[in-house]
């Protein structure tokens, strides 16, 4: 089964924000099979600017940590396609532009699941359903998800 990384489980695991989701997202990008995982575009993106004005991070280090992601996991890009198809879902389901961008591609790279603290979690699109993997507690499918990989 192939997961997204929504740009907040990045962040966390980078060491931004509070340490007790840092563990958390830590601990769960270490036990995902690294070909299951896949990171839109747009979320490196996004990490990116996170990275250099949340985390206050310069910026060649916040653009090595892109990097490494990049070359760790595979990445969709954001094409023509998944644009016209996230402004589709925004309009639809009033979701956020960049939000459904990143939808989009999770979708185009034919992943069962989004990782995300911040979308609606539960909501299903093209086969995609977001899951809050920081959550008290667990979806089955995520579960099921880290059981296979264990």
């Amino acid at each position: 089964m192939k997961v997204a990384l929504d740009t907040n489980i990045l962040v966390y695991a980078e060491g931004a924000n509070d340490p007790v989701r840092q563990d958390k997202a830590r601990a769960l990008i270490a036990v995902l099979p690294t070909t299951a995982v896949v990171i839109p575009v747009q979320v490196l993106g996004e990490l990116f600017r996170a990275l250099t004005r949340k985390a206050s991070m310069p910026a060649q280090q916040a653009r090595q940590k892109v990097l490494d992601w990049s070359d760790t996991y595979e990445c969709v890009p954001t094409s023509r396609e998944i644009m016209t198809t996230a402004a589709d879902i925004s309009a639809t389901h009033k979701l956020g532009i960049w939000d459904a961008v990143v939808l989009a591609g999770a979708a185009e790279a034919r992943c069962r699941l989004l990782l995300s603290e911040d979308l609606q979690e539960g909501f299903t699109w093209q086969g995609v359903t977001i899951i809050n993997p920081l959550a008290a507690e667990r979806r089955p499918l995520l579960e099921g998800l880290l059981a296979g990989s264990a």
